[in-house]
C-alpha cells in the first residue's frame, strides 16, 4: 500500500510540474494624459525635402537627452518650461568608456541612452527615490538637477 501511494504521489508531482503557465496578459497599461496628443509619443521625424530634423516635441514621454557616447540630443530649450531641468553641460557629456560599453554590450546585447528627461505622469516612485523604467530593462534614477541617470549597477 505504501509503495502504491509513493508511485501516486509522485505521478502527480511529475505532472504537475511539467505542466507549462502561461502568464496572464499585460494589465499594466501605460495611458497618455488627456490633455496630450497621442501623437506626441512618436519620435521625431526627418523632413526629406530640407534634410532637416523636426523639432522635438517636448510633451513626449520620454526624450533621451545624452546617448552612449556623451553627445547631447535635447538641447535644454527643447524641454518644457515647467520642467524644472538645470542643464550641466559637463556631467551630460560624460560617455560611457570603451570598457563600460563592452560591458554593457556583453551583459545586455545593447549599449542605452546615458541620460533621460521624463515627463512627470511616467515617473514612478519608491522609498529610494524617482525612477524610470527603459525598455523594460534598464532603470534610471532621478537626479537633483531633474535627468534621469542610468543606474550605475549596469555598468560597474
Amino acid at each position: 500500500m505504501k509503495k502504491v501511494f509513493i508511485i501516486i504521489l509522485s505521478f502527480v508531482v511529475i505532472t504537475s510540474c511539467s505542466r507549462k503557465t502561461v502568464p496572464p496578459a499585460n494589465t499594466h497599461v501605460i495611458t497618455t494624459p488627456a490633455h496630450t496628443d497621442t501623437s506626441a509619443n512618436i519620435p521625431p521625424a526627418v523632413n526629406k525635402d530640407t534634410l532637416t530634423a523636426a523639432p522635438v516635441n517636448s510633451n513626449a514621454a520620454v526624450l533621451v537627452v545624452s546617448d552612449a557616447n556623451g553627445k547631447i540630443i535635447v538641447s535644454e530649450g527643447a524641454l518644457p518650461p515647467d520642467a524644472g531641468v538645470t542643464f550641466d553641460y559637463l556631467q551630460l557629456s560624460k560617455g560611457f568608456t570603451p570598457q563600460q560599453k563592452i560591458n554593457l554590450n556583453t551583459r545586455y546585447k545593447t549599449i542605452p541612452p546615458r541620460v533621460l528627461y521624463v515627463s512627470k505622469p511616467y515617473q514612478l516612485s519608491s522609498l529610494r527615490g524617482v525612477y524610470y523604467i527603459y525598455k523594460k530593462k534598464f532603470w534610471y534614477w532621478k537626479k537633483k538637477d531633474g535627468l534621469f541617470y542610468l543606474d550605475e549597477k549596469y555598468y560597474l
